[in-house]
């Protein structure tokens, strides 16, 4: 079944979709992914009217089926869609149609509940909650540094500072690339640890992030005041 009829189409896009690479059915696949996160969230398939339905309404539509997601970029040859999910991803229900391991199943530890596949930074945050959960559980005694910061405020806002200046002294002292990642990396941690005691989810770092692409830093930091 198709989603839609022949469409008006923004004055270009038909030759633009003639540089998907169609099959003999007329299909191509399609990839959703979270403009944010990076989170691959689903994968479809599209023919010319849905992508031209896409294109038109930025709302992401798929052959046969249709999921409410708010594009903010297309990339045409291979279809991504990327943009921002409203609802489940799934049919299953679940946010994302990638949450059962394989390599869960050949170690034999599979879970009972679902695990959503993470990226390294949405794999980090999991881990900070789970440790700031530990820390109400008596039972659970291994000692964390990430519980040692959680627990204690002067302690991660001093570590915060020292990193950011060890970060700062990489570049004044001209050091090789592979320490300004490192040191990167402590600046990062540290502050999304910060963020876990503040309840901030980083998701919400990278949309407010995004937001300011279109604007000046310079405009934005004077709407502040």
């Amino acid at each position: 079944m198709l989603l839609s009829t022949r469409l008006q189409t923004p004055t270009g896009t038909n030759t633009r979709l003639d540089s998907v690479k169609w099959d003999d059915k007329g299909l191509a696949v399609a990839i959703a992914q979270h403009v944010d996160t990076g989170e691959v969230l689903m994968q479809g398939f599209a023919n010319r009217d849905a992508l031209a339905s896409t294109i038109s309404s930025k709302k992401a539509t798929f052959y046969s089926r249709s999921r409410v997601f708010h594009l903010k970029y297309v990339a045409l040859s291979q279809i991504l869609y990327l943009g921002m999910p409203d609802g489940p991803s799934c049919h299953t229900g679940s946010e994302t149609c990638y949450y059962t391991s394989v390599f869960d199943y050949l170690d034999g530890s599979h879970a009972e509940e679902n695990k959503l596949a993470m990226t390294t930074l949405q794999s980090l945050e999991a881990t900070i909650v789970q440790r700031k959960a530990e820390i109400s559980e008596p039972s659970i005694s291994k000692p964390s540094w990430t519980k040692r910061l959680l627990l204690d405020n002067k302690l991660l806002c001093s570590k915060i500072r020292e990193e950011a200046d060890e970060l700062c002294r990489t570049l004044e002292d001209s050091e090789e690339t592979p320490r300004t990642a490192s040191e990167m990396a402590d600046v990062l941690y540290h502050a999304m640890v910060l963020l876990s005691i503040r309840e901030v989810k980083v998701e919400e770092v990278l949309t407010v992030l995004r937001q300011r692409f279109s604007r000046s830093g310079i405009e934005e930091k004077r709407s502040r005041k």
